[in-house]
């Protein structure tokens, strides 16, 4: 019998075999009942499969537009849309911040102007978009609004979501502007705002991706996230909001990495852990206990090395989070650890997951892991260690103070670290990197960002500013200044700056001058 000591990624020990005594608390809920351990759907995908996201943006909205409409061209069934990192901390193309990262990681967008040359020719009452954007969000969620105004839409009838999600900004990743409170006041601004504007609108997606990026475990990741989902969810009750309808517009953003079944107890884990936290904040619809989440194939875990091998790896993330239930699913183009996915590999990575759609059969029964005695005894495990990690941040007054005090941001780099140190002393195998390595020659195509799109941007920026009315752009950013520095909801400001052609910077800095810079 092997004596062999095996982890998970999460550290939780893998045994030999596992049989029925391992499963003592077996889930006797189907699919579409409380918890939704096994899924949100009675039928799962035999009603209607996840939605097929394809993770674009770069260079200028003209050049995004096209790779949008080739997208839609090959089935993809929602778009997402990356912006560049000026867009991200709210400067616009012509400040020097700015300099060398215009169009780089995403599109640059600095104003309405934009937004129309970025969805030219898509109705947006018939596409869900997903817009991966936190600081600047409710800036980036009135441009759309303001663009569906200007295209007719019935604003009831528009489905997207914004990320939103500005606590992992300060645990993980850094995309900030303004300090805690100011940012939690604008994030329930917007639940409040799109439950009567915009109803369909999924207002934010709590983000495990970019924890998990940064290096934590499978079971940090849903800790901290559903940790932050609490803490949006107590900002929005101290407002006075109703539990029951903006619980409904709650989403999630998980990653899936390559441990197979620990990826699929996470995501049935967070379900059910999930569900009891809405319970307890005194959720009485099942709608609005329901975890539904979006999956994006682990960035991370490409290699630069042998990069054709990555097309193996996301094709085991996207079986993951199928089967874990997943409501929609961005799969990364192979070339991505060389530089933004080229056409070729974003078409590959779609294709992965149409072939699991059409032709593996995981899709044809919902949770087909349920009963499994690994499965099921994983994911109590995973649940069990998550819990203990949540009633540590509990009991420090929850996410914004666990944050503040750096327990997620210390927590995430041990992990990190001890991942690294089991690569390095090959006790963690990664294919082609510290085994089963080639001598080779890269000559992988990679997508390259011309640098000229900065000057074409600042022109840009330079006509739109001599064209528009100056006086109503200047009159509705002093409105907004008033209504940030009070208590009426900005929202209704922001729209009217925005559809008066203010820029994104020019709302931003209105605010950074009211609420300051997070240090």
């Amino acid at each position: 019998m092997s004596t062999k000591n095996i982890h998970t990624d999460s550290g939780i020990p893998v045994k030999v075999v596992y049989t029925s005594a391992d499963n003592s608390n077996p889930e006797a809920s189907l699919p579409g009942q409380f918890p939704f351990t096994r899924g949100v759907q009675p039928d799962m995908y035999r009603g209607k499969l996840w939605t097929m996201r394809q993770y674009a943006g770069f260079s200028t909205a003209e050049e995004s537009n096209k790779r949008y409409h080739y997208l839609l061209s090959q089935g993809v069934s929602g778009l997402s849309v990356a912006f560049d990192l000026p867009t991200q901390i709210g400067y616009d193309s012509d400040h020097p911040l700015a300099d060398g990262e215009v169009g780089k990681v995403g599109v640059a967008i600095d104003s309405l102007e934009d937004m129309e040359k970025l969805f030219e020719g898509i109705k947006l009452e018939n596409v869900s978009t997903s817009m991966t954007i936190n600081a600047t969000g409710f800036i980036l969620l009135a441009f759309y609004v303001a663009l569906a105004k200007k295209q007719g839409a019935d604003l009831t009838k528009i489905t997207g979501t914004i990320q939103n999600d500005i606590l992992k900004e300060y645990a993980a990743r850094g995309t900030y502007i303004y300090p805690p409170k100011p940012s939690m006041r604008i994030i329930t601004d917007i639940f409040e705002w799109c439950s009567k504007e915009v109803p369909k609108w999924n207002t934010i997606s709590i983000s495990g991706y970019h924890i998990r990026e940064a290096g934590s475990t499978a079971v940090q990741e849903i800790a901290f996230t559903l940790s932050n989902g609490k803490a949006y969810v107590k900002a929005a009750l101290e407002k006075g909001l109703d539990i029951n309808v903006f619980g409904k517009r709650l989403s999630f953003f998980f990653n899936a990495h390559n441990n197979l079944f620990e990826e699929v107890a996470k995501f049935r884990a967070a379900r059910k852990m999930w569900a009891r936290i809405m319970k307890e904040l005194g959720a009485t619809d099942e709608k609005a206990m329901m975890l539904r989440f979006h999956t994006q194939t682990g960035g991370s875990t490409l290699t630069a090395q042998q990069p054709q091998n990555n097309i193996s790896r996301v094709t085991i993330q996207t079986l993951a989070a199928v089967m874990g239930g997943t409501q929609s699913l961005h799969t990364n183009g192979f070339d991505e650890a060389l530089s933004l996915p080229t056409e070729d590999a974003a078409r590959i990575a779609l294709r992965t997951q149409q072939i699991v759609a059409f032709e593996s059969g995981v899709a044809d029964t919902a949770d087909p892991l349920a009963g499994s005695y690994f499965i099921e005894s994983l994911t109590n495990e995973v649940e069990k260690a998550a819990w203990q990690l949540i009633e540590k941040i509990d009991a420090m007054g929850g996410s914004v103070a666990a944050i503040e005090e750096g327990f997620m941001q210390d927590e995430i780099a041990r992990s990190a670290y001890q991942y690294q140190k089991e690569i390095e002393d090959g006790s963690k195998i990664i294919v082609g990197v510290n085994k089963f390595g080639i001598e080779e020659k890269n000559d992988t195509p990679v997508l390259k960002i011309d640098e000229s799109i900065q000057k074409t941007q600042t022109e840009k920026l330079a006509s739109l500013k001599a064209k528009r009315n100056h006086e109503l752009a200047m009159r509705s950013l002093t409105e907004l200044s008033a209504a940030a520095s009070g208590t009426q909801n900005i929202m209704p400001y922001v729209l009217t700056a925005v559809e008066h052609y203010c820029t994104l910077g020019e709302i931003a800095d209105c605010l950074r001058k009211i609420y300051g810079e997070y240090q």
